[in-house]
């Protein structure tokens, strides 16, 4: 590059602080794309390249908040949203004490319904997921694509191997502090509500992470946007916003049932030892049955379709292994954080004491609080 054109470079740099921004950012995340290419050998290039292509964008898209409320060409209605969530994120820090940084101080329109799509597989006769392990995050159970068309030509990819798959749209995700994460376009329409349930979910990974155990990142997680929503609206809510919450517990306590029991069922199928033309005749009559049961839900809720994504593809063994990731120790971290008087921050401390032991004695603490608060009726 001549002399001239590297002026150039540094003038249109100055001159759009976004480029630069990008620029600082993409260091760290090329050094952990050269670690992971180095750890993991050459069949992930492919998929740590696509990850980077879509965070990179991502950034490209992204402009402070502030900026967007202040633009008279942004809608009204968006500007509303935004202004709302700041508040969010604020009380998020202050009262939850929750990392205070640059998370959700961005917006960015992706001009797509979802952020990623996230490929679970499982076998034909059996509810546990497959794990996939990078650097980093260590091994979770899915696979996340920044292009639906990425996730399906992967899902394809694997079918052979894994004959159950399913493909989730996801509105949001977490760097676990590694960035600063945006708001986005993907979920930015959500009720108040939803946006706080989102806000502190996502920021909670940043204060605990534990490599390799998804169901325990993701209860803990929602543990703690149940109990920070429920504190917000205390605050902030209107009663419109209590109904609305009291109403997506509900739903989604339905759901979880739902889920948990067809999967109760399933497992106990495919332990029985029957053989196999019998498993697949019932496993096809079960999920039959569960989503005629997921249609009366519907009704009971009157018509609420909230949940409705999660049927998009016929339900299989990898739907139930991807609701379970989410729910499964939600009971045992909620009565931890009861034993700890409802605070927070003691919480905090308790859980990341959780993190430090091996995976095994983790949940042997978890069946513990659980035992124990069950014994107390602290439940």
């Amino acid at each position: 590059m001549t002399m001239a054109r590297r002026r150039g470079a540094l003038v249109t740099i100055a001159r759009h602080p976004s480029v630069l921004a990008t620029i600082v950012r993409c260091v760290p995340l090329c050094g952990i794309l050269l670690l992971a290419l180095i750890f993991s050998g050459c069949a992930q290039i492919g998929y740590y390249l696509q990850s980077v292509r879509g965070q990179l964008d991502i950034w490209h898209r992204e402009k402070p908040i502030p900026e967007v409320i202040e633009d008279a060409a942004s809608p009204p209605a968006l500007r509303a949203k935004l202004t709302t969530v700041l508040a969010i994120r604020e009380y998020a820090s202050r009262e939850l004490g929750l990392p205070e940084n640059r998370s959700y101080r961005g917006y960015a329109d992706l001009e797509r319904p979802f952020v990623v799509w996230n490929v679970f597989a499982t076998d034909e006769f059996s509810i546990q997921p497959k794990q996939w392990c990078f650097a980093v995050v260590g091994c979770v159970s899915y696979r996340g694509y920044f292009a639906k068309a990425d996730a399906e030509r992967f899902a394809a990819e694997i079918t052979a191997a894994h004959a159950d798959i399913y493909i989730g749209g996801v509105p949001a995700y977490s760097t676990l502090g590694w960035f600063a994460d945006p708001v986005l376009n993907t979920f930015i329409n959500n009720p108040p509500v939803a946006l706080a349930r989102l806000i502190f979910h996502e920021l909670s990974h940043q204060v605990v992470y534990v490599k390799g155990d998804s169901e325990f990142n993701e209860s803990f997680a929602v543990a703690v946007e149940r109990a920070g929503v429920a504190r917000w609206i205390v605050h902030h809510g209107s009663a419109s916003d209590r109904e609305a919450f009291d109403a997506m517990q509900l739903r989604r306590a339905d759901f979880v049932r739902l889920i948990q029991t067809y999967r109760e069922r399933l497992d106990t199928l495919f332990r029985s030892g029957a053989t196999v033309d019998f498993m697949r005749a019932e496993k096809k009559k079960q999920y039959g049955e569960m989503f005629a049961d997921y249609q009366n839900l519907k009704r009971a809720w009157g018509g609420f379709a909230g949940y409705d994504r999660w049927f998009a593809q016929p339900p299989n063994n990898a739907l139930l292994a991807s609701v379970a990731i989410y729910t499964q120790k939600v009971p045992a971290f909620e009565a931890l954080l009861k034993a700890q008087d409802g605070d927070l921050v003691k919480f905090f401390a308790a859980v990341k004491t959780l993190a430090r032991l091996s995976k095994a004695e983790r949940d042997a603490a978890l069946r513990a609080q659980m035992s124990s608060a069950a014994t107390t009726g602290a439940l």
